[in-house]
């Protein structure tokens, strides 16, 4: 009897442990989704933000930048000041809604600017966390710079011939520039680099400025990004960039993620 007993508690054990196996529910994971932006005109080719979505979590948010407009950019132009803007592109409206992340200004520097290691032909790709209409207004009246910078970065004031000096290199319908401090004192052309932008003592922008020699070697790279302290509320900035090289576009893709929350 007692064997007996041991034969129905065994099997009572493997009833109620299969019971409870087949009550787990094996989490299902939201899959990702692909959100197209706005498209808009640059050298000849069309510069589109995008997205990446799970559910109402940015994954990846960026652009396309074809090699057209990177080889279509004019060697030379008349010198302007402030700078024209070659495309304000929007970014999607649920990546905006999430991270905060507006749009995508594409300037093209023909001979580069100061200071010294930045002195070469390059692109520059503001991604703001203002509006459009809001980045327009910045005329660099306000001197007023951040409390604190990011370890490793600099914001320079620097004296521009003929247009005196720019107090943390602001430039109007941009605004301040902060630097990687390390870089500053390279003593050849930089390549790529990771800029942080400011205006009215708050972050507004994160920008990859990119020489025009990087670009056409056609290889992905990725460049180093911190998060400066001060973020509005409601604004997240990625913790990666990737410039992804894919020759189905032909083009780059320009890959930020890990947005915090």
């Amino acid at each position: 009897m007692k064997y007996q007993s041991h034969l129905q508690f065994a099997a009572l054990s493997s009833v109620l442990v299969a019971a409870a196996c087949a009550t787990q529910v094996t989490p299902v994971s939201t899959p990702t989704r692909q959100v197209q932006g706005s498209c808009q005109p640059a050298f000849g080719a069309q510069i589109c933000s995008y997205a990446e979505m799970s559910g109402t979590r940015v994954v990846a948010l960026g652009a396309t930048v074809p090699m057209a407009a990177i080889d279509n950019s004019p060697v030379d132009g008349p010198m302007v000041w402030p700078p024209v803007v070659e495309a304000v592109v929007p970014m999607p409206a649920e990546a905006r809604a999430a991270t905060g992340v507006d749009h995508l200004t594409v300037y093209w520097e023909h001979h580069g600017h100061p200071p010294t290691p930045f002195l070469t032909p390059h692109f520059d790709f503001h991604f703001y966390t203002i509006s459009n209409a809001e980045r327009q207004t910045i005329d660099c009246a306000s001197k007023t710079k951040p409390a604190i910078l990011p370890t490793g970065y600099s914001l320079l004031d620097v004296e521009i011939p003929g247009l005196g000096m720019l107090t943390g290199l602001c430039v109007p319908g941009m605004g301040m520039h902060s630097l990687v401090t390390s870089e500053l004192a390279a003593t050849t052309p930089f390549s790529g680099t990771l800029v942080l932008g400011f205006y009215n003592g708050r972050p507004i922008f994160f920008e990859p400025m990119l020489s025009k020699v990087k670009l056409e070697q056609k290889k992905s790279f990725t460049l180093p990004l911190v998060t400066p302290p001060g973020l509005a509320v409601g604004v997240h900035y990625p913790a990666r960039f990737e410039a992804v090289y894919d020759a189905s576009i032909p083009g780059y893709r320009f890959v930020f993620s890990g947005f915090g929350s």
